[in-house]
C-alpha cells in the first residue's frame, strides 16, 4: 500500500459553490490512471470514511480521457461561515492525498 499522492500528479479541492466541495485527481500515465480506478480504492464508500461522509454524499466521475477523476461531496460547513476555516475550499485534498491505495509493481 502507499498514499494516492504517489500515483497523482495533482491532487487540488475547491469549492464547487457555497455547500459543495470538488477534489481533483490527475494521474501521471495511462498505467497509473487504470490501476488505481481498477483497484476499487476510490470508491465512495472509501472517501466517505475519510471525510466522516455518507457513501451517498460521495460522487466519484472518472475522466479517462484526461487521466483524472473528480470528487465531489457536500462540505461540512459552508464557505464564509464564521466556523470555516478554508473559505475556498484550497486545503481539502489532503485526506484523499495520504489515502492508502495499493501499490503499483515498478
Amino acid at each position: 500500500m502507499e498514499p494516492l499522492k504517489n500515483s497523482a500528479s495533482v491532487l487540488r479541492s475547491k469549492n464547487a459553490g457555497a455547500f459543495v466541495l470538488t477534489i481533483d485527481v490527475v494521474f501521471k500515465t495511462k498505467k497509473d490512471y487504470a490501476w488505481i480506478v481498477e483497484s476499487g480504492a476510490l470508491l465512495p464508500e472509501e472517501i466517505a470514511k475519510l471525510y466522516r461522509l455518507a457513501p451517498t454524499d460521495v460522487l466519484i466521475i472518472p475522466y479517462p480521457e484526461v487521466l483524472s477523476v473528480k470528487v465531489t461531496m457536500p462540505r461540512r460547513i459552508g464557505s464564509g461561515d464564521l466556523s470555516d476555516t478554508d473559505v475556498y475550499g484550497a486545503q481539502q485534498h489532503v485526506p484523499l492525498m495520504l489515502m492508502q491505495v495499493p501499490a503499483r509493481a515498478a
